[in-house]
């Protein structure tokens, strides 16, 4: 198995809280909570980035691949920042990588994947080039994995 990843492999971040009803019956936040802040975590740094058009938008980015892998475990009340960086950037497609910090430590407590392909808004069985907005925006957050 490769080393954890630690912060300085992620390239931008955004503070995520714990709730108590995040956590299970083994007194940890469930597997479904982390999906939930990686979802989030993009779409918060879409908006950041300015290349969020909402419902004008000619096209749209679908997710169709995400993939979480748990090192440790969170639990309410700690506090969570969530690592992200751009892995890749295809023709139609861009890749993220995100992990979940618990307070200030270094070293991650789980990491994934999450990949949206864009699509036109009005007929979403076909690929789109990705906007040239969010290619050139995206670009400065490449760290690949």
């Amino acid at each position: 198995m490769k080393p954890r990843a630690t912060r300085a492999d992620y390239a931008w971040f955004c503070d995520m809280p714990t709730r108590w009803m995040d956590n299970d019956v083994y007194g940890h936040v469930n597997n479904v909570i982390y999906y939930s802040w990686f979802d989030t975590a993009v779409a918060r740094f879409l908006l950041d980035l300015g290349v969020v058009e909402g419902p004008a938008a000619p096209e749209i980015g679908v997710v169709v691949e995400t993939q979480c892998r748990y090192l440790g475990p969170i639990a309410f009340p700690d506090a969570v920042t969530i690592g992200l960086r751009v892995e890749r950037i295809g023709t139609t497609s861009i890749r993220y990588g995100v992990a979940a910090f618990r307070g200030d430590e270094p070293t991650l407590r789980a990491e994934g994947h999450f990949v949206h392909v864009y699509v036109a808004r009005d007929r979403q069985d076909q690929p789109v080039p990705l906007p040239e907005l969010l290619r050139s925006r995206a670009a400065r957050y490449i760290k690949p994995a």
